[in-house]
């Protein structure tokens, strides 16, 4: 059993962390409503470059759950790791902590400034660098997925509980995929189409993903970067997988090896498979692993 650290007990931080979350939900839904005009678009951007666009709701949120986690937790020795604070100081990330909280303010930022509703805040506290807490809000959605390591479940802003509904499928071919919007690559998509899934989900944000398999709309997710390409970071990844695996999921590498946070330059690279049938996830990996090796679909793997 994992401690929090002294004097924080876990239902008063969760408290906390709803009443955070939907002041996060508040702030981009009123950027979103701005950018719904899309004379107003540029507005709100604060860099020139649409490969990783930043806006005004990625730093207001990231400022204000950063602000609100020192203001409610002076005492706490824990450290803070967040998208934004990375590209702002890179070099000044220091994590030797045994608590961690891992940030994104606005994942699926491009979907965002798309006005497809996919973009989601994660925020996750991972225990010597693998999950235990995670938070996933979902604003389009009025969802907020929350994971105390025990169990996960949902809420909506007036409170209105909902339980996980995951799937448990055994083949394939009945399986639903979703798979990202924005950051696909012909390799994935041969692999995809050998495995021969019932149905393809395209959307963004690796959080509105994870969140459609706790909703029982989805099966499985592939994340497959290439060497020399762009990764996700652990800020992309902390606060899902830590509410798949309290729901009773899984979240690994091919080798069936949990995700590790923490590692050189923040990235989770290579083939990563989220499923939501934890007793049948080795033998996912395993199947998946066999063609990938037979069709030399990724031979630096």
């Amino acid at each position: 059993m994992i401690k929090l650290p002294p004097g924080l007990k876990i239902n008063n931080l969760i408290d906390d962390l709803r009443i955070f979350s939907w002041e996060a939900s508040d702030i981009i839904l009123k950027y979103a409503r701005i950018i719904k005009d899309s004379n107003n678009k540029s507005n709100i951007l604060k860099n020139s470059t649409m490969d990783a666009p930043v806006t005004l709701a990625d730093l207001e949120v990231n400022e204000i759950i950063i602000k609100r986690i020192k203001e409610n937790y002076k005492n706490i020795n824990w450290g803070i790791l967040s998208e934004e604070n990375v590209k702002l100081n890179p070099n000044k990330m220091i994590l030797d902590k045994d608590f961690v909280w891992i940030i994104d303010p606005l994942d699926g930022t491009k979907d965002f400034i798309q006005g497809t509703g996919n973009y989601a805040v994660h925020l996750g506290l991972n225990y010597k660098r693998k999950p235990y807490l995670g938070i996933v809000l979902i604003p389009e959605k009025d969802e907020l997925w929350i994971s105390n390591y025990e169990m996960a479940w949902c809420e909506n802003r007036k409170g209105v509980y909902k339980e996980p509904k995951l799937s448990k499928k055994y083949e394939f071919r009945e399986m639903t995929i979703v798979t990202s919007k924005n950051h696909r690559n012909q390799t994935l998509k041969n692999l995809i189409k050998i495995l021969n899934f019932k149905e393809v989900i395209v959307m963004g944000s690796i959080g509105c993903k994870i969140a459609s398999i706790l909703r029982g709309e989805s099966d499985i997710y592939i994340c497959l970067s290439l060497p020399g390409k762009s990764s996700p970071k652990d800020w992309d990844f902390a606060a899902p997988a830590a509410a798949l695996k309290s729901a009773g999921g899984a979240i690994t590498n091919l080798n069936n090896q949990e995700l590790t946070f923490g590692n050189n330059n923040f990235e989770q690279g290579g083939i990563i498979i989220a499923s939501s049938n934890r007793e049948m996830h080795k033998n996912i990996c395993f199947e998946i692993k066999e063609i990938v090796n037979k069709y030399n679909l990724y031979p630096f793997y």
